[in-house]
């Protein structure tokens, strides 16, 4: 991406003159006099140099226009590369008028760890109103992705200690280990099986993705419910195959829906909310056959006077379990939180694995140096898999590296509840604002050779840790959000990605035909506009 320094810009100023108190009782009314006048004219001057809202650069200020020709020249499916250029052509802050919406876009990380500061107690984000439309009226409970205020404050809280705690994440660790390694097992025999064999190690090119669906989905629901869903045998079930199209149209059907009154178009039974209601129920039904058979697990427990509902091996009986027994969230929230990580956790796993495997294959000598680490720690960890994790951080800056480059969501939004500045603007309270992800983690500005896949610049001797305080170094990776309202189910996604690429990299070694970039499309989540196909060869070891 071409370089923001290119760009004009306006410094910000962040400082104002204060008062030292004068020793001398006689000389305190003329002195604080003349300074009174002194940080008048400081502040009138500060004033005057921040540039109002209106002069905040923009691409069009009639929203539906704008809108017109997004629909007309396919811009939402390459929003991440119109943002990208569109920063190019402004500098690193822009307004954005699409349909009824106004945003302010920024991607300098010390203007994002601004925003952060100004997100208040009870963070608010950009409502996906398709999504909060179909609850209302099928009549379903929000989680807390719909959510606001202190009622999501709570809920979150409450969920935060069943996911997002370092004694829950070790809780569910084994039970995403279990599905690594079965997948990884799995795609050993199918190597064997069906590809070619020179000098005893078997090699075969395939698209893995409809593999790393299934494996998202049997990892998330093993999570969330405390029990396998059988995914990996010779014959899935039909109905998590159609689960996983579900997720994949009700994603694909928002963002068009997202500047559009779902209310009149849910009146006029318009074909595209159709879809997108259709896609939901169907998510709806898939995960309240679950819940019901998690339910009737715990009933049978406490009728057994068994204590706690113990999953098939002894480990902890799910999230959904975890819930139902500490009691504090109503059924019916229960219901509509696991529903939401349900659908939020097959796609935003699946499609980024695609992108690291891809990654490591196309730059052999990283895949080695990755290797190396994995298979040290491995050694030492005594098949122990937070071990195993905690000795390779390789593996955690791939993920991070991966994120950098292709970002599951595009953006991260907030409306800051006080006045703030940013690149010199004004910016009122209550105001969207968007930090966009994937130029940021494209810009010169803020990334050495930002093309270059390197995971390595995630560690104590890479440029992050040589970052200055101040600098916005906190706010460079930002793919699962920031603050209290980060997502909910990262902590599932990063050792589930995390333990795949461990067990994947300790047997197969990765290669591909064509180094070319990969092309991307945006649904609400981005992804590959088609799969890359991977050459997956055994090691001699395995």
């Amino acid at each position: 991406m071409k370089s923001l320094r290119d760009c004009k810009r306006s410094s910000m100023i962040t400082s104002s003159v204060r008062p030292v108190a004068c020793p001398a009782l006689s000389r305190a009314l003329s002195a604080s006099t003349m300074f009174a006048g002194a940080e008048g004219a400081a502040k009138a001057e500060q004033r005057s140099s921040v540039r109002s809202f209106q002069q905040i650069p923009h691409t069009g200020s009639n929203g539906w226009v704008n809108l017109l020709h997004f629909w007309r020249e396919g811009t939402f499916s390459q929003l991440h590369k119109h943002m990208e250029q569109t920063f190019q052509m402004l500098g690193p802050i822009y307004r954005q008028y699409l349909g009824s919406q106004c945003s302010v876009n920024i991607l300098l990380p010390v203007d994002i760890g601004e925003l952060f500061r100004s997100e208040g107690l009870h963070p608010r984000r950009m409502t996906l109103q398709p999504w909060a439309t179909h609850r209302e009226s099928r009549k379903h409970s929000k989680g807390v992705f719909l959510k606001n205020g202190a009622e999501w404050r709570a809920d979150r809280l409450l969920l935060n200690r069943e996911m997002m705690l370092s004694s829950a994440v070790r809780r569910f660790l084994p039970l995403l280990d279990e599905v690594a390694r079965d997948f990884s097992h799995l795609l050993h025999l199918k190597v064997q099986k069906e590809g070619r064999e020179e000098n005893g190690l078997h090699s075969l090119t395939l698209d893995p993705s409809p593999d790393l669906f299934r494996f998202a989905l049997e990892g998330s629901c093993y999570v969330l419910y405390g029990e396998r869903i059988g995914l990996f045998s010779s014959e899935p079930s039909q109905e998590s195959q159609r689960f996983i199209w579900a997720v994949e149209r009700m994603l694909a059907t928002t963002p068009p829906l997202l500047y559009l009154p779902p209310r009149l178009l849910l009146r006029l039974h318009a074909p595209l909310w159709t879809q997108h209601a259709t896609a939901w129920d169907h998510i709806f039904s898939h995960a309240e056959t679950r819940i019901q058979r998690g339910y009737q697990r715990l009933q049978a427990a406490v009728g057994n006077a068994a204590g706690a509902v113990q999953g098939s091996l002894g480990q902890f009986p799910g999230v959904l379990g975890q819930l139902m027994e500490r009691g504090q969230l109503p059924l019916e929230l229960i219901r509509a939180n696991i529903t939401e990580l349900m659908a939020g956790g097959v796609d935003t796993t699946a499609v980024p694995l695609q992108f690291a495997l891809f990654e490591l294959a196309r730059n052999p000598s990283v895949q080695e140096q990755v290797r190396a680490q994995v298979q040290a720690s491995w050694s030492q960890a005594a098949g122990n898999p937070q071990k195993a994790l905690q000795g390779a951080p390789l593996l955690k800056g791939a993920v991070k590296e991966t994120l950098r480059l292709y970002p599951v969501g595009i953006t991260v939004q907030r409306y800051p509840i006080r006045d703030i500045v940013l690149q010199n603007y004004h910016i009122p309270a209550g105001t969207l604002v968007q930090a966009c992800l994937y130029p940021l983690g494209r810009s010169q500005d803020v990334f050495q050779e930002p093309e270059r896949f390197d995971p390595s610049r995630w560690g104590p001797g890479g440029e992050e840790g040589t970052m200055e305080t101040g600098s916005g170094a906190g706010f460079r990776s930002l793919a699962f959000g920031f603050g209290a309202r980060q997502c909910v189910g990262r902590r599932i996604a990063e050792n589930e990605m995390q333990l795949l690429l461990l067990h994947i990299l300790r047997n197969f070694r990765l290669s591909v035909s064509s180094k070319e970039e990969l092309k991307t499309k945006y649904t609400l989540i981005l992804q590959p506009e088609s799969p890359p196909t991977i050459n997956f060869t055994t090691l001699s070891h395995s």
